[in-house]
């Protein structure tokens, strides 16, 4: 993610040794078990983390954003000068915005799909969910909460 987002390959490299350096164990009844490394994610409590939070999500706006001027996603128009919102991320919660339809929905999760890609996040679709104005028709949500996110949409 930070080599595609510009970052010198060498400050990537010491960021990296230093994510990549940890070391857990588990105290079970007593007894220390052996040292493990983590697959994926970064650790609690490391002052990293909350700055390599944020660069992560920056990329994710960025795809995002890159999107929207392509014209693969559209956002939503708000307030009276029809500003379109593509997206809205709070802490580790994002909002994506887009169409109602399932090329609208397969635009949206190629982005999701390439930012899995690049940043070895993986985004968990049990905890995700569609919500659809009321203008839209059923059919539609059904058609496109099915095929998104394998159940129907709210």
């Amino acid at each position: 993610m930070m080599s595609r987002m510009g970052y010198c390959n060498e400050w990537v490299s010491i960021i990296m040794k230093c994510v990549r350096s940890v070391t857990y164990s588990v105290h079970l009844n007593g007894r220390d078990g052996e040292e493990f490394r983590p697959q994926r994610g970064l650790r609690q409590g490391d002052p990293l983390s909350p700055y390599l939070f944020l660069i992560c999500a920056e990329g994710f706006s960025r795809l995002i954003s890159k999107a929207k001027v392509e014209g693969r996603l559209k956002g939503t128009k708000v307030g009276r000068g029809n500003v379109a919102v593509s997206h809205l991320f709070f802490a580790d919660d994002s909002m994506m915005f887009g169409d109602a339809s399932t090329e609208g929905a397969s635009n949206m999760n190629a982005i999701i799909k390439e930012y899995e890609l690049v940043s070895g996040q993986l985004v968990n679709f049990d905890k995700s969910l569609i919500y659809f104005s009321k203008n839209v028709d059923s059919e539609i949500r059904d058609q496109v909460g099915g095929w998104y996110l394998g159940s129907e949409g709210f």
